[in-house]
């Protein structure tokens, strides 16, 4: 028989690979079961203990006081539509503002965020709030250096409603009171109750870290972005946490934090401004309160009462020239006065909005305490080292040069205008000559009063604007939406989960499957044969799950495959028909059940009533009586050895005929002598082979492994047929180039193989099965040998 005898078709070898392939994989399929029951329950358990994780968010609408005109927002709309920014200035601004480490610092130091208290369960600790813990932990020396650099753990058991028991890693375990200080770790602390209730006996862990680690942790856990619509002004908060109330609360205390740092701001400008008016007023009122005992002092001096009327219409061009110089005086005035209300250490802020009319000054000195309140707030969390600190002292003493030069050049300006407007009144003047004295005298300590109360009426208005500004000033901000998480955690995802775990739980046993097929390298059916040589497969042996021999009328699938062996035989030594026929079974190495082929094939071919008789040649390991069950009559028969070293012995006598329960004859290998190549060598052997001839219809040589000996290439020419055996899932692909050499260059005589231990289950084989019909048959298993069988397989080989 011949491989190319089968047909062959792509479409036919692509189908039996791809069922082969499948059958290969799902012979395991208690291994897929087991692993998806597996990884379903680890994700259940999973799912059932893992922190669950909530997204909390809230939104607030930022107020811009310094908005721009209609104009200029619709020109900020299409630069956005044209590639510019679609994000306000100011609302990024304000977004860095709000993320900052300083309002952050507020946040945690406000609501003690870094100490976090754990209720412990069986299985994990969940977190609860400081307000939520039936214990708190209070700090004493809050000045120690050692906080801001060391994390500490430890464990309170609350005994009663006034012990409790503190563990650390450092200390142990030791008893205390709440409320009485002691030493840890942290300094002195100590412990208070907070609403025991039904928590005695339960188990607090207390976790303390350092604030900057806290504020680095939240940072990078709060996400403050922008709106996504175009030039909007609302700001969105979200942050992802396993315990929503206390994600809520971080979020509420950035937003309240924000405003109030705002707002503290507004209220120092104001502050400021408000003091300078009223320092400048108590100045001005007693100038005012001097220009008016002047005035009456000259007016009892001089009895005067009115004003004349013949100098009125002299008195209007001078009164219209006083008008001016009276503007410019007062503008100089207030010059003076900003000027020196700037210091040369830039240590104060600088009243606004006082009425100069120099728009560049006013602009000058908002930005001038703009910078005073950043270098401020700065030094509270940072030295005067600190490099941003020095770039903010450097241009705060570049804008105060800036500003001291931008004062004298206004002054010198509105000296400029003084003094021509002063050389104007002179001209003026001189028309006045003829007026008495007295009423000249009289105008000009008059003049003096106006300036004076004109000043004095300017800051009481600007100082009522101030407190009306600072008392109806509208809310920096406006809260849409107060932090909110809903109920459905983002993670873990639950159908997620499932689906990788059936997922992993598919792939486990399919990797690893896969990897055990890339490397196996043992043959597995008549493929694997003909793909390396073209020898005749005779057929494939199964599985079988006992050792054993085939018994009389026995329709199981192992005897069904000997019958077909039996026939493909007949087909093989069709042309010796006229004689008896010698058949060699041998394999490459020992246990790939060449003696258990030979025994079984005596057995079949004895069913069908043919004399014979099986030789046991592998003299140097004989297994044909332990295989039939009859050990015992080694002790009380000779066998081939000793023919072979006294071949004038009859070899009727070492033939043991018809053993019971078996129908053909026996010779086995006798003992094991210490030359069997030479004894095998001296031609005696050959006279064994023709005395079988004569007398059998076949004659079974159970031979040696030829990969191992030379025993059966010295006796191989008395063969009329070779049966090679190979294992399934045994031999070693790479040793199929031994009886490919021995095929090729004809070593054996009229070689054909047999593959025996083939697992038709396991997807091997061309998967035709045997026992067509009949089924096997047989006692029934034990309870325990059918579920080691549903595990398990069959797992037993044939030798």
């Amino acid at each position: 028989m011949n491989k190319n005898e089968y047909p062959n078709s792509n479409a036919d070898e692509n189908e039996i690979n791809l069922k082969q392939l499948f059958e290969q994989y799902a012979f395991y399929w208690k291994w897929f079961v087991l692993s998806l029951i597996i990884c379903v329950a680890v994700a259940l358990v999973y799912l059932r203990y893992a922190e669950k994780i909530y997204s909390i968010s809230a939104k607030i609408l930022l107020q811009d006081e310094n908005k721009a005109s209609d104009e200029l927002a619709g020109l900020s709309e299409i630069a956005s539509f044209t590639g510019g920014s679609s994000t306000s200035a100011f609302v990024s601004d304000q977004i860095d503002v709000m993320n900052s480490r300083r309002i952050m610092r507020k946040v945690v130091e406000e609501n003690n965020l870094n100490i976090s208290y754990y209720s412990k369960g069986n299985v994990k600790s969940s977190e609860i709030l400081e307000k939520s813990s039936p214990i708190k932990l209070i700090i004493l020396n809050k000045g120690n250096p050692k906080l801001d650099s060391t994390s500490y753990t430890f464990i309170i058991e609350i005994k009663s409603k006034n012990e409790f028991s503190f563990r650390d890693k450092e200390k142990g375990t030791k008893t205390l009171s709440f409320g009485k200080p002691f030493d840890s770790a942290l300094g002195s602390i100590l412990i208070l109750p907070n609403q025991l209730d039904g928590d005695i006996g339960s188990e607090i862990q207390v976790v303390y870290q350092p604030i900057n680690k806290v504020i680095d942790n939240l940072i990078g856990q709060v996400s403050i972005q922008p709106n996504k619509e175009k030039q909007s002004y609302i700001v969105n908060y979200s942050m992802n946490h396993p315990v929503r109330e206390k994600a809520a609360l971080i979020l509420n205390s950035m937003v309240d934090q924000y405003n109030r740092d705002v707002t503290e701001d507004k209220y120092k400008v104001t502050k400021a401004t408000s003091e300078f008016i009223s320092s400048r007023l108590d100045l001005v009122s007693n100038d005012m309160s001097s220009a008016d005992k002047e005035v009456a002092n000259f007016k009892d001096q001089n009895s005067l009462i009115d004003m004349q009327n013949e100098a009125t219409l002299y008195l209007q061009n001078a009164s219209e020239n006083d008008k001016k110089l009276l503007d410019y005086q007062t503008q100089l005035r207030l010059a003076d006065m900003m000027k020196s209300s700037i210091s040369s250490d830039n240590s104060t802020l600088l009243p606004s909005n006082i009425g100069l009319e120099d728009g560049s000054i006013e602009a000058t000195i908002a930005n001038y305490n703009k910078l005073i309140l950043e270098r401020d707030d700065l030094l509270k969390s940072a030295t005067e080292s600190n490099p941003v600190v020095i770039n903010l002292n450097s241009n705060l003493d570049e804008m105060n040069r800036s500003l001291t030069t931008s004062l004298s050049n206004y002054r010198k300006g509105l000296e400029l205008n003084v003094s021509a407007l002063q050389t104007q009144r002179g001209s003026i003047q001189g028309k006045l000559n003829q007026i008495p004295n007295q009423e000249r005298g009289f105008k000009n300590i008059s003049r003096q009063q106006q300036i004076v109360e004109s000043l004095y009426l300017f800051l009481l208005q600007k100082r009522e604007e101030i407190e009306i500004q600072a008392s109806a000033t509208p809310a920096n901000m406006k809260i849409i939406d107060s932090a909110y998480g809903s109920d459905i955690p983002v993670a873990p995802r639950k159908s997620i989960i499932l689906l990788g775990s059936l997922i992993i739980g598919f792939f486990i046993p399919f990797v690893i499957l896969y990897i055990k097929f890339l490397l196996d390298n043992k043959i597995h059916s008549r493929k694997d044969i003909e793909e390396k040589f073209n020898a005749p497969i005779l057929g494939e042996v199964p599985t079988a799950e006992d050792e054993t021999i085939i018994k009389l009328n026995d329709r199981s699938s192992l005897a069904e495959s000997f019958r077909i062996l039996r026939t493909n035989i007949s087909f093989m030594l069709a042309s010796n028909k006229n004689r008896s026929s010698v058949i060699y079974v041998t394999s490459t190495t020992s246990g790939e059940g060449k003696s258990f082929v030979a025994t079984n094939l005596s057995q079949i071919l004895s069913m069908s009533g043919k004399k014979v008789l099986l030789i046991g040649a592998d003299i140097r390991s004989p297994k044909v009586l332990d295989y039939l069950g009859l050990s015992h009559l080694q002790h009380t028969n000779i066998g081939i050895t000793q023919y072979l070293i006294n071949p004038d012995m009859p070899i009727e006598n070492i033939i043991i005929s018809k053993p019971a329960p078996y129908d053909f004859d026996i010779i086995y290998s006798g003992y094991v002598a210490p030359n069997p190549a030479e004894l095998l060598m001296n031609g005696h052997f050959k006279d064994l082979i023709e005395f079988a001839r004569s007398h059998y219809d076949y004659v079974i040589v159970d031979t040696a492994p030829v990969s191992l000996v030379t025993d059966t290439l010295l006796i191989a020419e008395n063969a009329d047929l070779t049966v090679y055996v190979a294992r399934a899932n045994y031999l070693d692909k790479r040793l199929l180039n031994v009886p490919k050499e021995l095929y090729e260059q004809g070593k054996l005589k009229n070689l054909a193989v047999v593959i025996n231990d083939v697992d038709f289950a396991r997807g091997y084989g061309y998967g035709y099965g045997y026992g067509y019909g009949y089924g096997d048959k047989g006692n029934p298993a034990s309870l325990r040998s059918r579920v080691k069988k549903l595990i398990f397989g069959n797992k037993k080989r044939k030798k």
